[in-house]
């Protein structure tokens, strides 16, 4: 099943195990972006992660936590059809469920956001009040984006459309059609987060949801392209990681329960600051999971 599912012949991340056996944590790769609507690349995200963990200590100072203390497996890159996004989205399902009855906490990297749609389609049917909180510098709600309904610019309808709570806390959108911005204010979606400020709006936002686990997508363009440059759209105006630190230090006080980090375009950053950020950005969400789940 797993040889049929993924690919696991590359990089491994830092410290993880290739099997199951004794993990709480698993993580999986889709080297996608077929629907890219500005600059390509994101479906080396996966791989470069990887490849750049090795020069990140195991040891957290901020959470006082080490990656040696926890088991993790990297199953690898699951085996996809580029061609065909409704079937890349069928594949993170399986994959996802694959890892549920492992009883595993899924960790996805990507490539581009459309493959978050399959990851809940799975989720939602062991946690059926599932909510989502999405790191993220746009708001992909369209309904179509040239003429592809499963575009990365629809994903969070997509994911509305399949949330029983339907709920989606949109955490540092900076940018999207008039009308995505109107549809998370008439919903109550759109959490007031600035680079630099506290968390207390998120914290609030939180709260009536405190019972609900929770699906963290962070699409990585939600950091300032200063410190991310490697993605494929970035949107001036946004995050640092002392920021992404403080989003997690609340978050600890709820129960995430998988999580994904989409939108790494490797070799647009020629310096590798991007894909390091990347590899922390994971690190950091291993540690956390260890306690949320």
């Amino acid at each position: 099943m797993i040889k049929n599912l993924f690919d696991d012949e590359n990089a491994i991340f830092m410290g993880a195990k290739r099997s199951p056996d004794d993990c709480a944590i698993g993580i999986f790769g889709v080297n996608y972006d077929g629907t890219c609507s500005f600059k390509p690349g994101a479906r080396f995200g996966p791989e470069a992660i990887r490849q750049v963990s090795s020069c990140l200590e195991t040891y957290c100072p901020k959470l006082n936590k080490d990656l040696e203390d926890i088991m993790y497996v990297d199953f690898g890159s699951i085996v996809i059809d580029k061609n065909d996004s409704k079937s890349v989205i069928e594949s993170v399902k399986s994959a996802t469920n694959f890892l549920i009855n492992k009883r595993l906490s899924p960790i996805m990297l990507g490539g581009e956001h459309s493959i978050t749609t399959g990851a809940i389609e799975a989720l939602v049917k062991k946690y059926p009040d599932l909510i989502m909180v999405q790191l993220d510098a746009h708001a992909d709600l369209r309904e179509s984006y040239i003429g592809n309904k499963h575009s990365h610019a629809c994903t969070m309808k997509r994911c509305l459309e399949v949330l029983p709570k339907k709920k989606i806390l949109q955490v540092g959108i900076r940018s999207g059609t008039k009308e995505e911005f109107q549809f998370m204010h008439n919903n109550n979606q759109l959490v007031n987060f600035y680079p630099g400020g506290n968390t207390q709006k998120f914290r609030q936002a939180l709260l009536p949801y405190s019972k609900c686990p929770i699906y963290l997508t962070i699409d990585l363009d939600w950091f300032d392209p200063s410190l991310l440059a490697g993605t494929g759209t970035p949107e001036p105006g946004g995050f640092f990681w002392n920021d992404f630190e403080e989003i997690l230090k609340t978050l600890r006080d709820f129960r995430i329960v998988a999580s994904d980090i989409v939108e790494l375009s490797p070799e647009i950053d020629k310096s590798g600051v991007s894909s390091i950020v990347a590899a922390k950005v994971l690190r950091s969400l291993i540690l956390s999971l260890e306690n949320m789940q």
